[in-house]
């Protein structure tokens, strides 16, 4: 039996080699086995599925299989956002959600989301008991059909994305948006959000490219990140546009470039989002960011008298946060952002919308609110390198980390911080390793005052571990 665990945001592998059917049916019996156990009342649970290869047969599956074990279930009519089975999950009172995604993976991949009753992603808690049910399956299972379980009422498919485009319409100004004329390119990367903005602002206001079903995204992963969206940078100077967003394959990470082609990073927009909320919008709240993030959310907390916490890397350390608490925005640096009011999940075509709302509201481009910014916080900017090496250079550098450096290319180390990887904080901005815990791959951050002086920063950083 192929051994099967989830990993930060669920369980992904690749399709026709460890995610079969038969594979599936074991994390959906034992993902059953869970909600039938935790409910409180008649368990239940809604799934969705993305664009990706089989995901509407494997989503299928999912659903005679829960309802086989006595679970009632609704089950989308077509592809949709993770974000859209978040909401539906709390919405409709659902002891859980499922999305059959592989978010960014590449094309072969595919996985299998949970969601939990409150709207966001599974806390690991929850996840270890799943993974325990797997130990616990037994033989002897049997699986009835679709067609006989939907006549018994156990199986409703419901017009999910419909659903979710209401919410967007009561959420957002986009009766504003469109007035305003703004121009925007979109970039949904042949993934589940292809289609939505398009049908909300109108033809008229957005070009859309990469929209059709394509499960082989000609090759491309869907990640919303600046080395994949080229074509979408040149397509919004081309065509004139006021702003470009892009989504993964799930919908829900946001990409973001300005009217002139330029992308604008994830802290960038967080920033974005937390002035606006706040000084325009009158919002208070938390604002909750990953270790990795900018320290320019923690110049505006002091700014605004807003409390700043800092958790792991990974939005299942946010989404709890947000459920327990009272957050103004939450976010990461991968483009996983939440904010106030809406699923505590990260929601990227709700995210763009709002910084598209934001230039509407403010009359300005993009361009200038992000200099508004950096000349009212800043300057900060990022750089970042997913550095490969060998194993052993890897392990080698990390016990040296260890010893905690007193100084970095002859400068001094401040402070050290190690929540979540080692941060060497510098007296201008920090530079940061962290693992990756799956290959020999060692992801180094840095933030200054200049964009040179980032980079230097994770030049210096790869140096260090090739050194040796």
């Amino acid at each position: 039996m192929t051994p099967i665990t989830f990993g930060t945001d669920g369980w992904r592998a690749v399709i026709a080699e460890d995610y079969t059917f038969a594979n599936l049916e074991r994390v959906a019996r034992a993902t059953g086995q869970w909600i039938a156990r935790v409910a409180d009342g008649e368990p239940s649970a809604v799934i969705g599925y993305d664009a990706r290869f089989l995901s509407d047969a494997f989503a299928r599956r999912t659903a005679e299989v829960l309802a086989s074990l006595g679970v009632r279930v609704q089950l989308a009519d077509a592809f949709v956002t993770t974000p859209a089975v978040s909401w539906a999950t709390k919405a409709y009172g659902h002891t859980a959600g499922i999305v059959i995604t592989a978010s960014h993976n590449p094309p072969q991949y595919n996985g299998f989301k949970i969601k939990s009753r409150h709207g966001g992603p599974a806390d690991p808690d929850m996840i270890a008991e799943v993974e325990r049910e797997l130990g616990r399956l037994e033989e002897g299972f049997e699986r009835r059909g679709l067609d006989a379980l939907a006549r018994e009422g156990r199986i409703e498919t419901i017009n999910l994305r419909e659903a979710y485009r209401h919410v967007l319409l009561d959420a957002l100004d986009i009766e504003g948006i469109r007035r305003s004329g703004l121009r925007v390119g979109c970039d949904p990367m042949f993934g589940a959000g292809q289609g939505l903005v398009t049908d909300l602002l109108g033809r008229e206001n957005v070009v859309e490219i990469h929209d059709d079903h394509n499960p082989g995204m000609h090759g491309q992963a869907p990640e919303p990140i600046e080395r994949n969206l080229g074509y979408l940078s040149r397509l919004i100077v081309e065509e004139r546009c006021d702003v470009g967003l892009a989504f993964d394959g799930d919908a829900d990470r946001i990409g973001m470039f300005d009217e002139e082609g330029r992308f604008v990073d994830s802290h960038k927009i967080l920033a974005l989002l937390v002035k606006y909320l706040h000084e325009e919008k009158g919002m208070t709240g938390d604002i909750v960011k990953t270790f990795s993030t900018t320290d320019m959310l923690d110049r505006m907390g002091a700014a605004y008298g807003l409390r700043v916490v800092t958790t792991p890397i990974g939005f299942k350390y946010i989404a709890p946060k947000i459920v327990e608490g009272d957050v103004l925005v939450g976010g990461e640096e991968s483009g996983g952002i939440a904010v106030k009011g809406h699923v505590p999940e990260r929601d990227g075509i709700f995210i763009g919308l709002t910084v598209v709302e934001m230039m509407m509201a403010r009359g300005r481009r993009l361009s200038e609110l992000v200099e508004e910014l950096q000349a009212e916080f800043g300057p900060l900017h990022y750089a970042r390198n997913d550095f490969h090496t060998t194993q052993a250079k890897k392990d080698a550098f990390l016990a040296r980390l260890a010893n905690r450096p007193d100084t970095i290319a002859g400068e001094a180390v401040e402070r050290v911080e190690d929540l979540d990887g080692v941060k060497l904080r510098l007296s201008d901005g920090w530079l940061m390793f962290r693992p990756s815990g799956t290959e020999p791959v060692l992801r180094v951050y840095a933030e200054a005052s200049s964009r040179e002086r980032a980079e230097r920063l994770v030049a210096t950083g790869v140096e260090m571990v090739e050194v040796g």
